[in-house]
């Protein structure tokens, strides 16, 4: 295979942010390998998902959402997969991304995005201040196996994963246990995030392990406010579809046009909402620092009283009623009474009247009349008028950042997919063998799915060997002979249940097991780091064995994985 080919390949068995960048068809390749997986359709027998036959859709994702809030907690740390360099990481891709175009899009490289972001130095952010400038992590996307083996980490109770793990979890989930078609789901990735757009119902958006509605988007809260950051502050480098996937740096696409313009409608009206008094007042909770510029006119004993809106606010904290929709007299029953002003106080817009303009004038922020009639009424001293009809235009209509069609070259790549809900496991994966020659995509989740049975292992191999820094890390300090007990210390069992699939050295570091061929690639990688140059380096799988030679010396495995007979020669790294 070309070098493209080849490190996209070997970029499947790790499945770094940096990777999927460079790499666009590995997201979709995840959702397909974690559909395939056994795991998954177990949960179709676990008695949360029974009796959802007669349930509407955005029931059944419900129920998806509290299954994975349950069973996963987000991760994203320094030491569950190590570090790289930025160095090495440009020189492994040189000639295969433009590395102006990678500091401009991506995180770590530079891409600062927003200010919105990096009020504090993204470095600090993420912990890595106390290395060099040249030092990123590797941040890895897990499998739905690697994802549930976090419960055998110290410090975890439930699986785990980051938020490209969770957004394709969410993807294969959706799709395998709340029958919601593929072509109805599109997955995003931005610099810093991934999530999911649903086209069901109004929309719904994955995020991390929640969902939003487009109530929940507009409704001015914390988590709404921390669910809106990507899309509202970021480019969106990737979208991803059964049909395939555009990309911000790539001319060529292989989405299907029509999905790509339903999806940029629908994902567009799902971001708009029409000012009405309630959007008015869950603004006014978005927008803290304009709190202290309005009050709240209410009736007690038959006269009017103010209350600061910021009080007004605080008392939604711990209570089910609001103020902004039809509970606000329970909320404000809640209020001491000695809170309440007999005067109104000055400098301050009085809401309601601000209110009774919206209900009256139904304004529409398209129209320079309306928004100028708005800009009258938010005069007030203590803010900039201006800048609050800007700040509400924004909230009430997000424009999302989207790869632009009109300068893609559109190509589908290969055969459509065709998977429907109620195939059979075998059925799925039969299908999916069939279009591995037709379609790159599918034949790049085969490479996710690590069954060395059906793949070239040289790209696992390189994987394993180039990228496993954390196994590497955590015994520097130990002999090699020190490093053989470790490793046979661990448990000997796979985190992949299946026979020829196989974990990569950190994942049998970190989760503290593996079969006998995993736990030999894990010392292979523990002794080239003792001597790198070592030319008489392999392993050779045999039946029931796996036998590492390397240094002049031998270690034999026992292994169940029925891997066919074959020998990898190490190293095999290239950088």
């Amino acid at each position: 295979m070309n070098r493209r080919d080849f490190e996209r390949k070997s970029a499947a068995s790790t499945l770094s942010d940096m990777e999927i960048f460079v790499f666009p068809e590995l997201l979709y390749a995840l959702v397909l390998a974690n559909l395939m997986s056994p795991r998954l359709w177990r949960w179709q027998d676990d008695p949360w998902f029974g009796d959802m036959s007669g349930q509407k859709p955005a029931r059944r994702i419900a129920r998806l959402k509290q299954f994975v809030m349950d069973h996963y907690a987000f991760n994203l740390d320094l030491d569950t997969w190590g570090l790289t360099t930025k160095e090495r990481e440009r020189a492994r891709f040189r000639g295969l991304i433009d590395d102006a175009a990678l500091r401009a899009s991506n995180a770590l490289f530079g891409y600062e995005g927003d200010r919105y972001y990096f009020d504090l130095d993204i470095r600090t952010h993420f912990g890595l201040d106390k290395y060099t400038s040249d030092t990123i992590p590797y941040w890895k996307t897990e499998t739905v196996e690697a994802m549930d083996a976090f419960r055998f980490k110290p410090g975890y109770t439930t699986g785990a994963g980051e938020c490209v793990s969770l957004s394709t979890l969410y993807a294969a989930g959706l799709f395998l246990v709340a029958g919601i078609p593929l072509r109805d789901i599109f997955l995003m990735a931005t610099p810093l995030h991934s999530q999911n757009f649903i086209d069901v119902d109004n929309g719904m958006l994955t995020n991390n392990r929640r969902l939003v509605t487009k109530n929940m988007w507009f409704n001015g809260t914390a988590l709404s406010a921390q669910a809106r950051r990507a899309l509202d502050h970021e480019q969106v480098t990737v979208v991803a579809h059964e049909s395939g996937w555009i990309h911000t740096l790539y001319t060529d696409a292989t989405i299907a046009p029509d999905a790509y313009a339903r999806f940029d409608a629908r994902l567009r009206a799902f971001l708009t909402s029409k000012l009405t008094v309630e959007i008015l007042g869950n603004f006014l909770r978005h927008q803290q620092s304009l709190q202290k510029c309005f009050q709240l006119r209410w009736i007690l004993h038959g006269a009017d009283h103010y209350l600061p809106l910021e009080k007004a606010f605080a008392y939604e904290n711990g209570c089910a009623f609001r103020v902004t929709d039809k509970t606000r007299a329970k909320l404000l029953g809640e209020v001491e009474v000695e809170e309440f002003l007999d005067s109104r106080l000055p400098g301050r817009i009085v809401l309601n009247d601000l209110e009774a303009f919206v209900e009256t004038r139904h304004p529409d922020l398209r129209k320079s009349a309306d928004t100028n009639a708005l800009r009258e009424l938010f005069v007030c001293g203590c803010m900039n008028a201006e800048d609050a009809i800007t700040h509400l235009i924004l909230f009430c209509k997000t424009d999302p950042h989207l790869p632009d069609p009109s300068t893609r070259h559109f190509a589908a790549d290969g055969a459509p997919l065709e998977l429907a809900a109620d195939m059979s496991r075998e059925t799925l994966i039969a299908r999916l063998e069939a279009l591995r020659g037709s379609n790159s995509m599918v034949d790049l989740a085969f490479y996710v799915y690590r069954d060395l049975n059906r793949t070239d292992p040289a790209p696992f191999v390189a994987a394993a060997l180039e990228r496993s820094p954390v196994s590497r890390a955590g015994t520097a300090n130990l002999s090699a002979s020190e490093c053989e007990a470790r490793v046979r210390a661990l448990e000997g069992v796979s985190i992949y249940d299946e026979p020829g699939r196989l974990a990569q050295p950190d994942e049998v570091w970190n989760f503290g097991r593996g079969d006998g061929v995993e736990k030999a690639l894990l010392l292979a990688n523990l002794l080239l780091a003792r001597d790198p140059a070592a030319a008489d380096g392999r392993l050779d799988i045999e039946q029931g064995r796996a036998v590492l030679y390397f240094g002049g010396q031998t270690y034999g495995f026992e292994t169940i994985k029925g891997l066919r007979p074959q020998s990898w020669i190490l190293p095999t790294h290239r950088i």
